[in-house]
């Protein structure tokens, strides 16, 4: 090609790709991570009290400077009631499909709403009898990405999620590495200890697949003193991070919808030290019990373990005896 065909600039402009291509890049940065999003996902029986401990928790972090985002993951939708003195929270499946019916796109001011500090909303669920919960939340995350989540500036988002984790959209934080680490409120009592169980399971299941995912301890809610939340979390092998005694103070207040983890109030040294916990604590790879060792952790009396099962004939069945007929298989003898 002659020279007469390159345009008269082209020299320009060529200079200046070469001036910038020397120019040195910027140092990798060696210092210490300025912002870290901790994203955790607390699991528990319906009833246990996760909701009442993340109000509370986020709140106290709140007051402590930290940007704290909290989802409820439930189809319940309760779990920002307490922040919100009782009022409901509308939930992004319920605006996404009111939004969709009108031609709108949902907006952050649609779904997220904030109290002292903490930003909250509720994914929500279909109606009773009419969908899957599991897959509500998948919907929910698909619209939170959609909103851009991955690109929120929060010091730690909790999730809070029913423990049904043999549920796949449940255990999906679990299941996809969409969170750091998981935390289980639970109480001295079967059917929790039970669920925090499943739980843990659930962690070492997608743990031997690949998954990066660990508990950072338990939450023990209304703890009586009986000590079997306590013996669960050693056998475990997590860490308890908190345990909230049944104190009829924090009863008569919950129900009221009142925040009892404000600094300088009776119980604030003790979501100033769950805090604390719930963001040092590393993720660790849990030892889920069988179920006799679970049932190892109450008395005889509260399970009924040393009962004995009695197999059940036919004459039970149908009110006659069973007639044993000779074989007419063909048996070889070894040779």
């Amino acid at each position: 090609m002659s020279t007469s065909t390159i345009p008269s600039e082209a020299p320009v402009r060529f200079q200046q790709l070469r001036a910038e291509a020397a120019i040195e890049p910027d140092a990798v940065a060696t210092g210490p991570v300025t912002k870290t999003t901790q994203i955790i996902a607390i699991y528990g029986k319906g009833g246990i009290g996760k909701s009442f401990t993340l109000a509370n928790l986020s709140y106290m972090m709140a007051q402590q400077g930290k940007k704290v985002l909290l989802i409820g993951c439930d189809p319940k939708s309760d779990t920002t009631s307490l922040l919100f003195g009782g009022k409901a929270c509308p939930t992004i499946i319920e605006t996404s499909s009111k939004k969709k019916l009108a031609g709108e796109a949902v907006a952050i001011g649609d779904v997220c709403f904030k109290r002292d500090g903490v930003y909250a909303m509720e994914l929500g669920g279909p109606e009773v009898g009419r969908g899957c919960g599991g897959r509500g939340i998948i919907h929910g995350f698909e619209t939170l990405e959609k909103l851009g989540f991955h690109d929120w500036g929060f010091d730690y988002v909790l999730l809070d999620f029913l423990g049904d984790v043999v549920c796949g959209g449940f255990g999906l934080p679990i299941a996809r590495d969409m969170c750091q680490k998981v935390i289980v409120v639970a109480s001295n009592d079967l059917q929790s200890l039970y669920v925090a169980n499943n739980v843990c399971s659930a962690v070492e299941y997608f743990r031997k697949l690949g998954g990066n995912v660990g508990v950072a301890g338990m939450v023990i809610n209304k703890d009586d003193g009986t000590g079997e939340a306590e013996a669960f979390a050693a056998a475990a092998g997590i860490p308890v991070l908190a345990a909230i005694p049944a104190h009829e103070d924090i009863r008569r207040k919950s129900a009221s919808y009142e925040i009892i983890g404000r600094p300088g109030t009776q119980w604030a040294s003790l979501f100033e030290t769950l805090a604390t916990n719930v963001g040092e604590a590393p993720p660790v790879r849990p030892k889920p019990q069988t179920q006799d060792q679970l049932l190892g952790l109450f008395s005889a009396e509260v399970t009924g373990r040393d009962f004995q099962m009695e197999p059940a004939t036919l004459f039970d069945m149908v009110g006659k005896t069973e007639l044993v007929k000779p074989t007419l298989e063909v048996v070889y003898d070894a040779a």
